[in-house]
């Protein structure tokens, strides 16, 4: 054998060895559930570039959960409406013409402006646009329910504190539409799971919002078993510490806020997320507020 290929031989057999190796290690330590941990690619779960990336997800989770859902979009529908003629015997908005005035006021480029506008709107909408004639099948709406899933779990990996994305999940596994049973947390177990990581931040009222809608969802699968009279059931005294449960995520709420009102902290956030927080904080205490009154039935009920 020549001098010159002994050593090469040596490094090939090394390499492929060392390779052997290590795949053989990976799938013993795989195997091992001590040492099981989720994954975290570069930190970014639970991270604030995780809460960025989960809200830049919500777009392609609407669109492909309508489509699964309905077989179309909502960008497809605005367009449909776009697109009616105003003079339309089926338009809702009949408007007639008007006269046209005569101006000498000198061009400007509003024109171009708007036909630029005019553009963007179209690559918009053009880009999830449906061109076959034929309704969505069964296996395509399957195909993108999965896929609205998918990302819903990704999204909620990244910040479980997610008020929308929290409670799609929610929605995909209390209605039972999940294309994954076997993968599935249950709602309460994902609720639990909520509110125990939106506690544990203690700096955000926003996320002491989406642990006081998790509570919410408990209460509503408390008296769903109650009202349906499911094997499992739960007792008054349950349903009363989720209760205080949401109250103490409302209080945090409030002192929260009452902090950022102090430093000035609302001022970074954009107006249609303070109206969304809120509409939310409205709605939640009057879910809150109603289910009270339903444990006092239920007691009622009970007694008699």
């Amino acid at each position: 054998m020549n001098a010159h290929m002994t050593p090469k031989i040596s490094c090939i057999a090394l390499v492929v060895g060392g390779i052997l190796f290590s795949g053989w290690l990976s799938a013993v330590i795989t195997d091992r559930e001590d040492l099981d941990a989720p994954l975290n690619p570069m930190g970014v779960n639970r991270s604030p570039y995780g809460e960025v990336f989960a809200m830049a997800m919500q777009g392609p989770i609407n669109r492909d959960f309508h489509v699964g859902m309905y077989g179309s979009t909502d960008e497809e529908i605005m367009l449909q409406h776009s697109q009616t003629p105003k003079n339309d015997p089926g338009s809702l908005l009949i408007v007639k013409p008007e006269p046209k005035k005569l101006t000498t006021e000198k061009p400007t480029n509003k024109a171009f402006l708007d036909r630029m506008a005019a553009m963007i709107e179209e690559m918009r909408v053009g880009h999830v646009k449906r061109t076959n004639e034929l309704p969505a099948s069964e296996m395509l709406k399957f195909y993108l329910r999965r896929k609205a899933e998918d990302k819903l779990r990704l999204a909620y990996q990244l910040d479980p504190s997610h008020y929308a994305n929290y409670n799609a999940l929610h929605f995909f596994l209390i209605e039972g539409i999940t294309t994954r049973p076997e993968k599935a947390l249950g709602a309460g177990q994902l609720a639990r799971e909520t509110i125990d990581y939106c506690l544990s931040t203690n700096n955000d009222p926003l996320a002491a919002l989406t642990a006081a809608a998790a509570c919410t969802n408990i209460l509503h699968i408390m008296f769903n078993a109650e009202r349906l009279k499911l094997t499992k059931q739960y007792t008054l005294e349950e349903m009363e510490q989720v209760l205080a449960e949401l109250d103490q995520c409302l209080a945090t709420y409030h002192r929260i806020a009452e902090k950022w009102d102090a430093s000035n902290h609302w001022e970074h956030i954009s107006i249609q997320r303070i109206h969304a927080c809120e509409k939310r904080i409205r709605f939640i205490t009057n879910i809150r507020n109603a289910a009270a009154k339903t444990i006092i039935r239920i007691q009622d009920t009970h007694t008699k």
